[in-house]
């Protein structure tokens, strides 16, 4: 599913990142989700939870912002915005 695939990269570089800054635990994860990325809030919510599971994004709360703009370079994307890591 394209989906799963496109959250459980998004999980690894979330994983990669914390690691990098020593982070124990991430409390919260911003992401953009273009126009014809194929998931809803809800639905990458649910994808999210399930894919974090052991991973430090486990948990973390999820600051999520939707597109409407089918002309956005990055419509068919997910794209991770920022995070706030607990070191």
């Amino acid at each position: 599913m394209h989906e799963t695939g496109l959250v459980r990269d998004l999980i690894r570089r979330i994983d990669q990142a914390a690691a990098a800054s020593g982070a124990t635990r991430v409390a919260c994860v911003r992401v953009w989700l273009g126009a014809f990325s194929h998931l809803s809030e809800a639905h990458f919510r649910e994808h999210f939870v399930a894919e974090a599971q052991g991973s430090a994004a486990e948990g973390a709360a999820l600051d999520i912002t939707l597109s409407t703009d089918p002309a956005d370079p990055d419509a068919q994307h997910l794209r991770l915005e920022s995070l706030d890591l607990e070191v």
